[in-house]
């Protein structure tokens, strides 16, 4: 009798062993969601009921293209928005004139592509502000967008924009234009990708991307898509960003 009570009460001490080790973990998981900071997410696309699309522009290299850019965007009148590099602007200020002069949006890409995770947020919002003044210098319009270098983000990043009151902006659509694909590859990535709401990333100083442009918008309009920049493309009040960094209309006036 004794051994079976012996054996009864090590099984009973396991399961108790177990049931606290499970209570342990659960605590555990628990205080770390409430201690972490909760994630936030820029805008990658836009949930519309239309067929309205943006293509973007990052430019921090040279603007060997600009020209060809413009005339194949007039050719389908494709507004876009340029994400500009301030010293990119200030080295080539006649190309951020000749977008604005053509209708373009020029926007905010930092001052020189520093990765702004590594920086604080007071450097971080520093560096947008002087990206900001050599815009508003050229064009006599002020950026409410902003991307980051390298797509590279934090918390930091989006509470900056959040607190001086811009909008952060990624993508859904990437064509690795940037990796010299051949025109038709570019193409081919885009059209593939590009859904209502989207926002799909281009680069100039690249080999192909104009010609790419050639094959790309004619095929997009085939489609039923429209052309229009970010800002027309984002809601600027009453919004929610789902897990993928889709923007939403929201109902609820408090947002």
């Amino acid at each position: 009798m004794k051994t079976r009570i012996f054996l009864f009460n090590k099984k009973v001490l396991s399961t108790v062993f177990v049931a606290f080790l499970c209570l342990i973990l659960a605590l555990f998981w628990v205080c770390r969601a409430v201690s972490s900071p909760q994630r936030k997410i820029p805008i990658y696309s836009v949930d519309r009921n239309d067929m309205a699309i943006a293509l973007t522009f990052d430019c921090a290299w040279n603007d060997d293209d600009i020209q060809e850019i413009i005339k194949v965007l007039d050719k389908y009148n494709c507004k876009s928005t340029f994400f500009v590099v301030g010293d990119w602007a200030l080295k080539y200020q006649n190309a951020v004139i000749a977008l604005n002069k053509a209708g373009h949006e020029i926007s905010n890409h930092s001052y020189n592509h520093l990765h702004y995770p590594k920086l604080s947020k007071e450097k971080i919002k520093e560096d947008m502000d002087k990206c900001d003044r050599i815009i508003e210098n050229l064009i006599a319009k002020k950026s409410k967008l902003f991307r980051p270098p390298y797509g590279d983000y934090n918390n930091d990043v989006v509470n900056a924009c959040i607190e001086t009151g811009r909008f952060c902006i990624q993508w859904d659509v990437d064509s690795l234009d940037w990796k010299e694909l051949e025109a038709k590859d570019i193409a081919n990535r885009v059209l593939l990708k590009t859904k209502s709401g989207s926002i799909i990333l281009l680069h100039n100083g690249t080999p192909n991307t104009h010609k790419a442009l050639e094959l790309v918008l004619p095929e997009l309009l085939k489609k039923g898509f429209v052309f229009t920049t970010v800002s027309n493309l984002i809601y600027k009040n009453n919004y929610i960003i789902d897990n993928a960094g889709k923007q939403i209309q929201s109902h609820d006036t408090n947002l």
